[in-house]
C-alpha cells in the first residue's frame, strides 16, 4: 500500500470509528469519492477533538491554532506532511480545486467553541453554523461533482445535519458546558436553563423542553427540505449516497418523536432494521426520509 492510500485509509478509519450514520452514507459513495469525504471528516473530527476533548495539561486554544496552521501549510504548501490526515486533505483539496477561504470559515467556528457557550437567536447559530456546517457541505459539493449552483443546497444540507446533531446531543452539550438551540427558542416556550439542566440530571424531559425539541425539529426539517433540490445538482451516481444520508439523519428525528420528544436518556439511536431499511430505499432510488412528524403531540 502506498503512502497517499494508507493516509485515505487512516481518514476512513476515523469516520468509521467516530460518525457512523456519515459513514454508512459514504460507504455508497463510488470508491473513488468515498476517499476525499473521510479525508474532509477526519480533519473536521480532529478539529472538534482538540475543541472539546483536549489532552491533560495542553492548551486548547494553542492545540487548535497550531492545528489549523498545520492546515494551512498542507493545502497551500509545496511539501507534503508525514501526518496522513493532512497528507490525505492536501490530495483531495487539489483533486477538487476546494476553496482554501471554507478552511478558514471553518476554523472561525471552531475557534468560537472555545469562548461562546450560548446562542442567544437563530441568526447567532446560523453565524456560528456557515463555519461548522454549512462551510463543510460546500467543500463536499464538489467531490459528489455539484457546481457552483448546487452550493446553496449542499450548505442547507450541512446546517440540517448539524441542527439533528445539536437536538439529538442535548445532554451531552450541556455536560460540556454549552447550549447550541437558541436562548431565544427557550423562552418562547417557557424553558429555562435550570429547568433543562433538571431534566438531564432526571433523565426525563419537561414538557416545555419536549416543545422545545419539537421546534427545532420542524427547523431542521425546513433546512432537509431547502436541500432536497440539491439532488438533482450532483452526479447520479452518488445518489444513493446523498438519498442516505438524508434519510439516516432524519430516521434520527423521527426515533426522537416516536420517543415523546425525550432527549434527556442518553444518545438516541435509531433500531438497526431502521438503518438497513433507508439503506435499502436509498439504492432503490426512493425517497428515505420523511418531511413530516412520526408523532404531532403539541
Amino acid at each position: 500500500m502506498d503512502e497517499l492510500s494508507a493516509a485515505y485509509r487512516t481518514c476512513r478509519d476515523i469516520n468509521a470509528l467516530h460518525g457512523r450514520s456519515f459513514y454508512r452514507a459514504t460507504s455508497l459513495l463510488p470508491p473513488g469519492r468515498r476517499p476525499h469525504v473521510w479525508a474532509l471528516y477526519a480533519v473536521a473530527r480532529r478539529s472538534d477533538d482538540l475543541v472539546d476533548a483536549p489532552a491533560v495539561g495542553t492548551d486548547p486554544s494553542n492545540a487548535l491554532r497550531e492545528w489549523e496552521s498545520e492546515v494551512a501549510t498542507a493545502i497551500s504548501g509545496d511539501c507534503e506532511s508525514s501526518d496522513p490526515v493532512l497528507r490525505a486533505l492536501r490530495h483531495t483539496v487539489r483533486e477538487f480545486a476546494i476553496p482554501g477561504r471554507l478552511f478558514e470559515e471553518f476554523f472561525e467556528s471552531m475557534r468560537r467553541d472555545l469562548t461562546t457557550t450560548r446562542y442567544a437567536t437563530w441568526d447567532d447559530l446560523r453565524s456560528y453554523m456557515r463555519g461548522s456546517a454549512a462551510a463543510i457541505g460546500e467543500m463536499t459539493a464538489p467531490i459528489l461533482g455539484s457546481g457552483a449552483a448546487g452550493l446553496p443546497y449542499a450548505a442547507a444540507l450541512g446546517e440540517a445535519f448539524q441542527l439533528t446533531n445539536f437536538i439529538r446531543d442535548i445532554a451531552e452539550d450541556w455536560q460540556r458546558g454549552r447550549i447550541y438551540l437558541p436562548l431565544q427558542d427557550f423562552r418562547a416556550v417557557g424553558c429555562t436553563e435550570d429547568e433543562l439542566g433538571a431534566c438531564i440530571a432526571t433523565g426525563t424531559s419537561s414538557p416545555a423542553l419536549r416543545h422545545l425539541v419539537q421546534l427545532e425539529i420542524s427547523r431542521a426539517r425546513t433546512l432537509y427540505d431547502a436541500a432536497q433540490p440539491g439532488l438533482a445538482e450532483v452526479d447520479p451516481v452518488v445518489r444513493p449516497c446523498l438519498r442516505a444520508a438524508f434519510g439516516l439523519y432524519s430516521e434520527i428525528l423521527r426515533e426522537i418523536e416516536r420517543r415523546d420528544f425525550e432527549v434527556c436518556r442518553g444518545r438516541t439511536i435509531v433500531p438497526a432494521a431502521r438503518r438497513a431499511t433507508v439503506l435499502s430505499r436509498s439504492l432503490a432510488g426512493g425517497r428515505p426520509w420523511s418531511s413530516t412528524s412520526a408523532t404531532t403531540r403539541w
